[in-house]
């Protein structure tokens, strides 16, 4: 199916829990930078959730998957909008009876971002190797291995696959300041993190883990970003918070 943000078609897919009856709560899933909804962590997170009573909606943001947009052209800015158009249509929806948020690496960004900006809605919010660092560095000029000016941006930024981000995505990116929208979210969080991952990423989310106020923080030992050794560990970190914080 498609959900509409602003005339861009986000392609979802909407699931609900095993023998489904009547009201349940519901978990939106975001991806990280360039990756897509059917990757195989987040199906198992959702396949999880969905034997635990949770429903789960899990979209391809802009610019990825089988959305709308170019991946030049998307910024975080409208990652933030995807992320709360994707909340309205959860808060449109019956059957629903609270709303969690979970994203991985930029998408872990993303729901820090929308748990701030409609935290009233939130029950709860799952951070999976948040990429909580990318504004701090694209104001020091350091992104994607790398290095600019940060007072003057290039046209082009390289990433992986031979593709480019446009310069937008650097000048929203310098805009945000994620402690401040940690300070807005006082929900309960958790925050996943591999050992092997990127010193910086694990140093953001550690500072995040740190500041949210209620927050709960699993480091999963010799493990990536994507959780390519012990994803069953990271899933199994997600079903115990969110099965003990949705009682």
């Amino acid at each position: 199916m498609y959900i509409l943000d602003d005339g861009i078609k986000l392609d979802a897919v909407l699931k609900k829990p095993d023998n489904f009856n009547g009201r349940c709560p519901l978990v939106i899933i975001i991806h990280g930078f360039t990756g897509n909804k059917d990757e195989g962590m987040l199906v198992a997170v959702s396949d999880m959730l969905n034997k635990n009573g949770f429903a789960t909606l899990r979209a391809d943001m802009y610019g990825h998957g089988r959305s709308d947009g170019a991946f030049k052209d998307h910024t975080l800015f409208k990652w933030m909008s995807n992320a709360m158009t994707l909340i309205d249509y959860a808060l449109d929806q019956s059957f629903v009876s609270d709303i969690y948020l979970c994203g991985h690496s930029q998408g872990g960004l993303t729901v820090m971002l929308a748990a701030a900006l409609k935290h009233e809605f939130i029950k709860g919010m799952i951070a999976l190797s948040p990429a909580a660092m990318i504004p701090e560095l694209a104001r020091k000029g350091r992104l994607l291995d790398s290095d600019f000016d940060p007072d003057n941006l290039p046209d082009e930024l390289p990433t992986w696959n031979d593709q480019v981000l446009g310069s937008n995505y650097i000048r929203v990116a310098q805009t945000i300041h994620v402690e401040e929208a940690i300070d807005r979210y006082d929900g309960p969080v958790l925050i996943v993190q591999g050992t092997n991952d990127m010193p910086d990423l694990i140093a953001s989310a550690k500072a995040a883990h740190e500041r949210y106020r209620h927050s709960e923080f699993v480091l999963i030992d010799g493990d990536d970003h994507c959780y390519g050794v012990h994803m069953d560990k990271m899933v199994d970190a997600v079903r115990e918070w969110i099965c003990r914080t949705c009682k």
